[in-house]
């Protein structure tokens, strides 16, 4: 986890919108990490879900991705397990979630 650069070679999804969930998609970015969120809390914790998502994604090498965010108030646990998720299936790592 982290370390190397990962490359987002297609899009891939993670999670669901079931309450307390989120559903992330993934895809290959225009050169830089685009979030896009909605969520039923935007407005009180959009920016805090848009941060737990970029500083995963950094974390986990990617510098390259498209991100979609449908969250259903899911806490910072789930929605880096989602995002981590994402990263595996999107790189085509081997060892895929």
């Amino acid at each position: 986890m982290g370390g190397g650069k990962i490359e987002i070679v297609k899009m891939a999804t993670a999670g669901t919108v079931e309450s307390n969930d989120i559903l992330i998609m993934i895809s290959k970015g225009e050169g830089n990490i685009d979030i896009e969120l909605e969520s039923v809390v935007e407005q009180q914790y959009g920016e805090d879900i848009k941060k737990v998502i970029y500083d995963t994604l950094v974390e986990e090498g990617v510098e390259n991705a498209k991100v979609i965010a449908k969250d259903k108030g899911a806490l910072d646990f789930t929605i880096k397990a989602r995002v981590k998720a994402c990263v595996a299936r999107g790189s085509g790592d081997a060892n895929e979630l």
